[in-house]
């Protein structure tokens, strides 16, 4: 008889011991955020609206038409007055700008966001197991991943990882590799680096598909510290749930929307086509499809297809019957599944006030949902990679984190791509320093988001002949 019992409880311990097993090796996959920093340029390198015209006074090639274009893109963005741009633009070589421009832009980068970072975590240098970098329109040699090692004295077995050319959807993708890292190897930090380069792509020439980009950009970055450790889990401030990657590369009307090339007179800039935004909302479609089981209730799943049933089926009754005309009358109504039933929080892309209008339509967003994007459009402007950690930063110097929130990232960029995230925050947030929205926060949302060009530079709009007008003193 005890034969018989131990014969039953060695398996049983055994099984017992391979789904602990199991489970603890899945606690060690976890993928948490222990601290970000965003950049904030100093404040000799803000943009006001005077300067900006300025700059456009000075790039040559640019006619009547090209100044009525920019006047209109420029009010219709949604960015401020308070945007930064790279040093070489102040100094008035943003049309010959050098390798050191953009080198020294992510140098200053570096030191700002970097040295905070790791300062304030308490965390050394060579404790980093893993870099990251995302810099999509400069590489170097040796690359800024080899930069950021020799200047702050990275482990020489520490994993590296640089990425150029994956646009504005990077900041994601490099989540994405270190969460991979994560699931196979235990006790690991990894550093991520993310940001744009501007100083060597400015477009100077005339092409209005091509000079939207020099509108739209703006300086930024930001370097964040993730962690598998368990004994860090306590100063974790969220944790990733899920992340979903979609790329359309392979449509070429998707993979041509936006290109960095060469116009009719040699000069390179960024080709941003009339059919980005048909190619965002199908990658956008398509990215909702894949992740929407993963963070919505099953209650809410449940709902939506059910009731696209009935829409189905309402439709397939209005055709059988015909009106008198003998013409099938067709009433069809949209009915999306509901995206606040599992999501707290949506930080979106800062790609641009339509980019922001045409997400928060989609899911049926509140302007309450929403302001942490425009916030951030107006403040810093399209800062590309990096833009979802200012409008995570908004939502914590609002004090709108709090325990058990679940926080939705999502964000587009060439390819065309679309790549989406689904956090929890693990603290109340809102309590910490270090925050780029620390000294101006209390000033948002302003009263009025208009934009001042319009009232400085409306005058455009009535000129025939831009030669024989009175220019403004500030533009002389």
């Amino acid at each position: 008889m005890e034969s018989l019992s131990l014969i039953f409880l060695v398996p049983t311990l055994y099984l017992c011991f391979l789904i602990w097993k199991l489970f603890d090796q899945k606690r060690d996959q976890e993928c948490y955020l222990l601290d970000y920093q965003c950049h904030k340029p100093t404040q000799d390198r803000m943009l006001g609206t005077e300067f900006c015209g300025k700059i456009i006074r000075r790039t040559e090639n640019l006619g009547l038409d090209e100044y009525k274009f920019l006047l209109k893109a420029i009010v219709s963005s949604g960015i401020g007055e308070q945007t930064y741009a790279p040093r070489n633009v102040f100094e008035g070589r943003e049309a010959s700008p050098t390798i050191h421009d953009g080198i020294s832009e992510m140098e200053d980068f570096f030191d700002d966001s970097i040295v905070k970072l790791l300062a304030r975590s308490k965390i050394s240098p060579s404790e980093i197991d893993v870099l990251v970098v995302n810099i999509s329109m400069l590489s170097t040699l040796p690359s800024l991943s080899a930069r950021i090692i020799n200047r702050y004295k990275l482990r020489h077995d520490v994993k590296v990882y640089n990425l150029t050319g994956m646009g504005c959807s990077a900041s994601l993708i490099s989540l994405d590799i270190v969460q991979n890292i994560f699931k196979s190897q235990k006790n690991k930090l990894a550093l991520l680096v993310t940001s744009e380069s501007l100083s060597p792509n400015w477009y100077p020439g005339n092409n209005k598909s091509m000079i939207l980009a020099n509108c739209l950009f703006r300086s930024g970055g930001c370097a964040v510290l993730l962690t598998n450790k368990r004994s860090l889990k306590h100063k974790a401030i969220l944790k990733l749930s899920c992340l979903v990657r979609t790329h359309h590369g392979a449509r070429d009307e998707s993979f041509g929307c936006c290109l960095q090339k060469e116009d009719e007179q040699g000069k390179s800039g960024i080709f941003l086509g009339k059919n980005l935004p048909k190619a965002a909302t199908r990658a956008f479609v398509d990215n909702l499809r894949v992740i929407s089981p993963k963070i919505l209730p099953t209650r809410e799943l449940f709902r939506f297809l059910l009731v696209s049933l009935l829409e189905k089926l309402k439709i397939m009754c209005t055709y059988s019957s015909k009106s008198s005309s003998g013409v099938a009358t067709i009433v069809t109504k949209k009915s999306p599944l509901n995206f606040k039933t599992g999501i707290d929080h949506f930080c979106l892309h800062t790609g641009g006030k339509a980019v922001i209008d045409g997400v928060g339509m989609s899911l049926d967003l509140s302007e309450h949902d929403l302001e942490p994007a425009r916030m951030t459009l107006h403040r810093f402007g399209n800062t590309s990679a990096s833009s979802l950690w200012y409008v995570l930063g908004y939502m914590e110097a609002k004090k709108r984190l709090r325990k058990g929130d679940r926080v939705f990232m999502i964000s587009f960029g060439a390819g065309f791509k679309c790549n989406s995230c689904l956090w929890e925050v693990m603290k109340d947030l809102g309590n910490g320093y270090g925050n780029v929205w620390d000294d101006c926060v209390e000033d948002y949302p302003p009263e009025t988001l208009v934009s001042p060009f319009m009232e400085k530079y409306g005058w455009v709009n009535q000129v025939d002949d831009v030669n024989n007008v009175e220019l403004p003193d500030f533009l002389k």
